[in-house]
């Protein structure tokens, strides 16, 4: 009963809501986990109480999981609940009365641009094969136009027009927005559209011809990044977090950066200022007689 419930609600976001596939995935993990606890005593989804709730944040923290993560399962049944009610299936929503758990902000991982160029510098050796240039052009794009990893693997190639050099990508809650590409991805997508030998709808692909996956992307841009830097988290979306900061480190309008990110509102976008203000400090403790 609990799973056919469950079901119908992942049913619901992919139908209704059309939310991403790496989405989709969060949300069933998430109650996935809450189910097998629910399990334990026995309990249907639909009859628990907010007691229960604070029971399995309980058993989250004890076994380690951050109250980042707790807060994004919590952000989960907040969601699964509302659609309970709204169903008829619950009267009362137990998380009315739960509040998400206290984060030490934290401020966006990025590489330095002397890193990057770096990164860009190894890929100038001349590319002659399809897996080469496509590696070179996975990094160019997440770095170039800052996009997310699950707008990434989604992308076709109708999605691109080179002659007028943009770049249409697909984002959260299926909102479209265009970005600018710079003339030397216009090329390396020439490039590797050249060396491709599939056919597919996909635009990246992997050796196989198979659309490209999270899993290949992250051990891609881990590859070439661990080259470069000592950062404990190399991940795509650290190149989305370089891009942004920096765009702001070199003059770009905050609102700019917040259409390019495809941010909904500024406050998500603010927290690159942050970054370029460390860059100052550093900057005046290097220069400044008196600091």
């Amino acid at each position: 009963m609990n799973r056919e419930v469950v079901n119908f609600f992942l049913q619901h976001l992919q139908v209704e809501r059309r939310l991403s596939p790496l989405t989709l995935r969060s949300y069933e993990i998430d109650l996935i986990q809450f189910l097998d606890f629910l399990a334990l005593d026995s309990h249907q989804i639909t009859q628990i109480k907010a007691q229960t709730i604070r029971l399995w944040l309980v058993e989250l923290s004890n076994i380690g999981i951050q109250n980042r993560s707790i807060n994004r399962k919590l952000a989960t049944l907040r969601t699964f609940f509302k659609y309970l009610q709204r169903r008829g299936d619950v009267t009362d929503n137990p998380m009315q009365t739960i509040r998400m758990v206290k984060t030490s902000k934290s401020l966006p991982t990025y590489l330095r641009e002397s890193e990057m160029e770096q990164v860009f510098a190894q890929q100038e050796i001349p590319k002659n094969t399809f897996e080469e240039v496509r590696d070179q052009l996975v990094l160019m794009l997440l770095y170039g136009t800052g996009m997310r990893l699950a707008e990434l693997i989604q992308l076709s190639n109708q999605q691109l027009n080179l002659a007028s050099k943009t770049l249409r990508v697909i984002g959260k809650r299926n909102k479209e927005r265009i970005i600018p590409m710079p003339q030397l991805l216009v090329d390396l997508v020439k490039q590797y559209q050249s060396l491709n030998p599939f056919q597919s709808h996909s635009l990246l692909l992997t050796d196989k011809g198979e659309p490209c996956y999270p899993m290949f992307i992250q051990r891609l841009v881990k590859k070439y990044l661990g080259e470069v830097s000592t950062l404990e988290k190399l991940s795509p979306h650290v190149l989305r977090h370089s891009y942004a900061t920096h765009l702001l480190n070199r003059g770009a309008d905050l609102n700019a950066i917040k259409e390019l990110l495809g941010h909904a509102n500024l406050a998500a976008t603010q927290v690159y200022t942050h970054n370029s203000m460390e860059k100052l400090k550093e900057i005046y403790k290097q220069a400044h007689p008196k600091a």
